[in-house]
């Protein structure tokens, strides 16, 4: 089944028959690795276009700027671009950088921390990538506002912006910020900026 997925136009949609478990999800992304999928909230299958090495090092900056953020102050988890969530719309998605504060990964069993996240992260980061349209992203966004989402940031290096993401209000977009300050729950993170715009 790997090789003929090469064959589908870009980006693809895949419709089951039924809609997938996440156990069947998870067999059906490992046995057509190494695509990355997502799910829409009609149980569609989206197949996510490969990633570039300037692409995956976007995301791995964000993370890892994150992930350092959230271990030097104590406050929540970061997790990176494989994290899937099933969100209350029933889609499952993975942004490319999240963060769940510690209230919410405490409340976790160990068995849960093993899955999907059954909830919507409080921060997310989307990384505009070459092949990504520009509206799809954002209508993704507001997927993840509409969904619970405390604060997003969509970072397009294609057209030197980012977008900030609030729940009950129009998106805010910076032309080549220099940096991207978090508030609510990331208060106090910091992203420089001047990567994407190179």
């Amino acid at each position: 089944m790997g090789s003929s997925l090469q064959l589908l136009p870009m980006p693809a949609k895949i419709v089951p028959a039924a809609r997938l478990s996440d156990e069947e999800f998870i067999a059906f992304c490992q046995a057509n690795e190494p695509y990355r999928f997502e799910m829409n909230e009609r149980g569609e299958i989206l197949m996510m276009t490969p990633l570039g090495l300037k692409g995956s090092n976007f995301e791995g900056y964000v993370f890892r700027k994150l992930e350092d953020w959230a271990e030097q102050t104590g406050k929540g988890f970061a997790v990176g671009a494989n994290a899937g969530f099933r969100l209350p719309d029933t889609s499952l998605r993975m942004p490319d950088a999240a963060w769940i504060s510690s209230e919410r990964w405490n409340a976790l069993t160990p068995e849960q921390r093993e899955k999907f996240g059954q909830f919507c992260p409080e921060f997310l980061v989307e990384v505009r990538s070459p092949t990504d349209r520009a509206a799809a992203v954002e209508r993704k966004m507001l997927k993840w506002m509409a969904n619970g989402a405390q604060l997003g940031w969509l970072i397009d290096p294609i057209r030197k912006l980012a977008i900030v993401y609030r729940p009950g209000q129009e998106p805010e977009t910076k032309l080549r910020p220099d940096f991207l300050d978090g508030e609510g729950p990331v208060d106090g993170f910091r992203l420089k900026m001047e990567r994407f715009w190179a």
